[in-house]
């Protein structure tokens, strides 16, 4: 049976030890995230999650989501687990005090969230598109309407959306024809069909707040012309109490590949009364607050999917017994060593562990970087942060979530022929981390967005708060004999990808094409340097703090470290031979010899 323990030790260690959180040092939110608070979130956190979450991950699965006569109904035990998760504050950990919420920095919530998507990746999806929403409104609506919906929000009462794709688009959002017709009142009446809506419709809450693209009747074409509007399901009297229902049905649910207990709908507006939030025709801006914070939640899923498949797959390793090891026998009390003791077996698992705690240590390093572009009171601070978390936004998102699917497969297989039987729960997450490549933007979008829109801005600027820390990093260490085993490959890594941007402006200038034949293969670049500078930096703080003689913690963050730079970041090589090759190869065969 597939196995989960929270990775408690490892985000004590992260948040405790190896993240630098000198840029907010004197700010009363991070100076009150002491080790003693911090341990006992985490150490609450993964209690929950192991006991109250993770039973009902299999039989969510299996059960999934029904719906009659446009009412769906969740898992048995979702709703239930539900109610407890609010109550006890877990589903608000960021959102504001002043609204109920925890006010907790995003380094902190987002270790929480790797926890609960593990144990439960669609119960998780509920929580998660409601704080989504909650910072949408929080920072584009009116004063008016944030009293009107936030507080019930925050407590978990009431639960959020995102209405974006229509059946005939879907990353092409200026194809968006849901209408949205001006009241005399000052609402909207709107009036459209979206599919694909996660959480779109269930039993969990009372009430279900839509944000919805949309366009008024003399909106401008294409995106340019999408506004965004709130609109609850059931409709707000004066008083804030719950009043008729609000012309929003749920006309089907999808029959997924997985996330099955995750209720994904088609939703209809009839005549919907809506709410503009923020500016008309600004619509993109306002919904950008919400897909940003999507999309590193959903690298955060593929982290957390790899998390657990590592977890079950180490277990059955050390107790499957399967022929002897190559050298010689390794137990010899039992009839047969375990998988453990056989190099292929190990070589999954560590990759497995690599990948999954180099991951976890990127996602600390990158939200406490979007802490500082929103808590600095440094202006160029905050500026410097957010140009950095922007660039990576698409990175983290498509490199982790790749990640989710390599580690869940590799899991499967640790497992062999027992994988591959649902009974034993590793396909679910295999079958869970497919969609992660595909929502909040496909990984070849998020490619797209990284050459054609991040590398360019401000002529490179956003590079360089990347690029530079790193050239500094090696050049600080460029000596240390200690070092040397991780520098050297990370310098060589870094040398790729330079070669690789250069190529890209140069190329991608005089033909596009050339940029977007090179993007998937850049973007993966990007994410194994960035993930060998989180492992460096990791290494040379270990080394640094703890000597030549490290216990056993330590000594497996070394050993995996060394892994990392010697089995899987040389893969840098083969990607740029990838670039260089240019796009002729990709581009040269006609569309009738497909």
């Amino acid at each position: 049976m597939a196995t989960f323990k929270a990775p408690v030790d490892d985000i004590k260690y992260l948040i405790n030890e190896f993240l630098d959180t000198s840029e907010l040092n004197g700010n009363p939110m991070f100076d009150d995230m002491t080790p003693d608070l911090t341990d006992a979130i985490f150490e609450e956190a993964g209690k929950i999650t192991e006991t109250l979450l993770f039973p009902l991950n299999r039989s969510g699965d299996e059960q999934g989501c029904s719906i009659d006569n446009g009412k769906v109904t969740t898992p048995d035990g979702f709703k239930e687990a539900y109610q407890e998760m609010s109550e006890a504050g877990w589903g608000n950990l960021t959102c504001k005090t002043e609204h109920g919420g925890q006010g907790l920095p995003h380094y902190i919530a987002n270790a929480v969230d790797e926890m609960m998507i593990s144990s439960n990746m669609s119960f998780s999806i509920y929580m998660g598109l409601t704080i989504g929403a909650y910072n949408a409104v929080e920072k584009f609506a009116t004063d008016e309407l944030k009293q009107k919906f936030l507080l019930n929000m925050v407590s978990g009462k009431w639960s959020g959306t995102m209405c974006l794709t229509e059946p005939h688009c879907g990353t092409d959002l200026g194809l968006i024809r849901t209408k949205a017709l001006p009241l005399e009142d000052g609402s909207y009446d709107i009036t459209g069909s979206k599919i694909f809506i996660s959480a779109g419709e269930h039993d969990l809450t009372e009430n279900i707040l839509h944000l919805v693209l949309a366009r008024t009747p003399d909106a401008p074409d294409g995106i340019k012309g999408i506004s965004l509007f709130i609109v609850p399901k059931i409709n707000i009297d004066s008083e804030g109490s719950l009043a008729e229902a609000n012309h929003v049905s749920c006309s089907g649910i999808e029959h997924k590949m997985g996330i099955k207990a995750s209720s994904t709908c088609s939703i209809e507006f009839e005549n919907s009364n809506g709410y503009l939030v923020g500016e008309l025709n600004k619509g993109m801006k306002a919904m950008f607050i919400m897909m940003n914070s999507a999309r590193i939640h959903v690298g955060i899923q593929g982290l957390a999917l790899a998390h657990t498949s590592y977890c079950g797959a180490v277990v059955y390793a050390k107790e499957r017994l399967q022929g002897r090891a190559l050298t010689g026998i390794k137990h010899p009390d039992k009839v047969a060593d375990p998988l453990i003791v056989h190099p292929n077996v190990r070589r999954m698992l560590i990759t497995m562990k690599a990948y999954t705690e180099g991951a976890r240590a990127l996602s600390t390093w990158l939200s406490f970087k979007l802490d500082v572009s929103y808590q600095s009171n440094n202006p160029q601070q905050r500026q410097q942060a957010d140009e950095l978390v922007s660039l990576l936004t698409p990175v983290f998102k498509s490199f982790l979530t790749d990640i989710g699917e390599t580690v869940t497969s590799m899991g499967i297989q640790v497992y062999g022929g027992h994988g591959y039987i649902r009974e034993n729960g590793m396909e679910q997450y295999l079958r869970d981390a497919r969609i992660c490549r595909i929502y909040e933007g496909t990984n070849g979008i998020q490619a797209l967005d990284l050459v054609g829109r991040k590398l360019p801005a401000h002529m490179g600027r956003y590079l360089r708060h990347f690029f530079h820390p790193l050239s500094a990093f090696l050049e600080q260490h460029a000596e240390d004999k200690k070092m040397s085993a991780y520098i050297q490959p990370l310098a060589k890594s870094f040398t790729r990808l330079q070669n690789a941007t250069l190529f890209i402006a140069q190329r991608g200038l005089a033909n596009p094409d050339e940029a977007g034949a090179a993007a998937s293969d850049y973007l993966k670049m990007f994410g194994l340097v960035a993930m060998a500078y989180i492992w460096s930096k990791m290494v040379a703080q270990i080394l640094h703090d703890k000597g030549d003689m490290p216990d056993s913690f330590y000594d497996a963050k070394l050993k995996t470290g060394l892994f990392f730079m010697q089995r899987l970041l040389p893969e840098t090589g083969s990607l740029l031979s990838n670039i260089m090759s240019g796009s002729d190869n990709i581009m040269s065969l006609g569309e009738n010899q497909f």
